[in-house]
């Protein structure tokens, strides 16, 4: 029997003979040139469904842009409606107050809605409440707003109103919230929660100073979003804040209230010039108010996810 030397590499089977064998350099190059085709119409299909995604939505952009920068005057920030005619800083003004109150309270009621099911619920009710707000979530705003109508406008007597518009968009939004807490919760790694558990930490101190702090990016951009859907809404609002000439007030209640939306989907169908105006100057502010939410948003989030990886690193 012939015997291996010491050292001697043993000849092992390639799983593919075929190609093992072939290892010329001509074939190497066409292989690798059908790899490159392969990859180029791959980008190209992408390049091209995102394109067909986007340019419908640049053109209507583009449109409004150019409809409001035509119509364009400042007076629009310093004066009132009047009418079909004027200008829009009450419309602006009501419009904060409400980004400002559905922030107030879907902030509060989202962010603890998705620290609760993500910390401290247990798992045969998790599952119906999550269930229970998807199906919320999918719930059309117009629904939403007729209840609204009917429940607080009419049945408790609330009249169109500020509490009313706010009850309706919070309600409307506040998945979005507890989805995106929730979510950014469970990403973050166990270990951390291990980690504080072993060092004795109380949960309450540990979820406040090591679990949320790297999944505050998530729940800033989950409330940005509720935000943004807020401002564009209409149909809940012509239900239940229906509309004011007039600067908000501190009432809440039997207070109408202007926002954005109103002239834009009302005056653009009134048979005048001015109102025409109006409505797309009004179009034009909205677009520049989610530009700005957006980059606030980035602003926010570049901000906390930098302190969170700082406060996380081990010392």
């Amino acid at each position: 029997m012939a015997t291996v030397p010491v050292g001697t590499a043993l000849p092992t089977a390639s799983p593919h003979p075929d190609r093992a064998l072939d290892t010329r350099p001509s074939v190497r190059r066409r292989r690798w040139s059908r790899r490159r085709a392969a990859n180029a119409v791959y980008w190209g299909a992408c390049a091209a469904a995102l394109a067909g995604v986007a340019a419908p939505v640049v053109w209507v952009l583009a449109g409004v842009v150019n409809s409001g920068l035509r119509d364009w005057h400042w007076s629009v920030l310093t004066t009132q409606t009047v009418g079909t005619g004027g200008g829009l800083l009450n419309a602006i003004a009501g419009t904060l107050v409400i980004v400002v109150g559905v922030a107030v309270i879907v902030g509060i009621v989202g962010i603890a809605g998705g620290i609760y099911l993500a910390e401290f619920c247990p798992e045969g009710r998790g599952g119906l409440l999550r269930g229970g707000s998807e199906i919320l979530s999918g719930a059309p705003s117009i629904v939403l707003g007729y209840v609204g109508y009917v429940t607080l406008v009419v049945r408790f007597h609330w009249g169109f109103s500020l509490a009313a518009a706010l009850a309706v968009l919070s309600v409307m939004v506040v998945p979005y919230v507890v989805k995106a807490t929730e979510v950014s919760l469970r990403s973050v790694p166990t270990a951390y929660r291990d980690g504080s558990e072993a060092l004795g930490m109380p949960s309450g101190y540990a979820l406040r100073r090591v679990v949320l702090r790297p999944a505050l990016p998530g729940i800033v951009t989950g409330l940005i979003v509720a935000m943004a859907i807020a401002v564009g809404e209409t149909a809940p609002l012509l239900y239940t804040a229906g509309w004011s000439n007039n600067l908000p007030t501190a009432h809440l209640f039997h207070a109408p209230i202007a926002y954005l939306t109103y002239p834009v989907w009302t005056f653009y169908n009134q048979p005048y010039a001015s109102a025409h105006r109006l409505a797309a100057v009004a179009a034009l502010l909205l677009v520049v108010l989610a530009l700005l939410m957006i980059v606030v948003s980035r602003i926010i989030v570049a901000v906390t996810q930098r302190h969170s990886e700082t406060s996380s690193a081990p010392h």
